[in-house]
């Protein structure tokens, strides 16, 4: 079994609302530091906290987090749906 991590799209999402990383602390109800934390694979999000981020995107937690066995398994915009 490959080494998996969880990789997300957090930069991105925030990028699209021109939201800083403060703005979706306040949003999902953490530090700063925790987005941080989350952004760089330091720290994976509860189960919870991982809900609660989607829905602040409106789209599923699925959409922003996945399962990553190496950097070459990551999702580009290209593989989002345009209605997102």
């Amino acid at each position: 079994m490959p080494n998996e991590e969880l990789a997300n799209r957090l930069p991105e999402l925030r990028a699209r609302h021109r939201w800083t990383q403060q703005d979706l602390a306040v949003k999902v109800g953490v530090t700063r530091q925790t987005i941080i934390a989350i952004e760089k694979g330091q720290y994976n999000p509860s189960l919870l906290l991982g809900f609660k981020i989607a829905r602040a995107f409106g789209l599923q937690v699925e959409e922003v987090f996945w399962l990553a066995a190496d950097e070459s398994e990551t999702v580009s915009a290209k593989d989002v749906p345009a209605s997102i």
